[in-house]
């Protein structure tokens, strides 16, 4: 299913958003050569990448919060 804006303007952070979520999916589709319409992942595969890619999420985060606290404490 194709979503149309015909009477919607997004804001610049939403549309900085879906430009950002349209470079991931052309990156990802350039890297693995598939898109998220494939087929051959079960939904354990699928929950498996989302726990993984959350993972790495509150790293980032937690990095991201030392940094800021380092700076704050100098």
């Amino acid at each position: 299913m194709k979503i149309e804006y015909t009477d919607y303007t997004p804001d610049s952070i939403v549309q900085t958003v879906i430009e950002n979520f349209v470079k991931r999916a052309e990156m990802g589709e350039k890297k693995y050569g598939v898109t998220l319409d494939r087929e051959d992942l079960t939904i354990e595969d699928f929950i498996e990448h989302a726990l993984q890619e959350h993972m790495d999420a509150i790293l980032y985060l937690q990095k991201v919060k030392t940094m800021l606290e380092k700076q704050k404490n100098g």
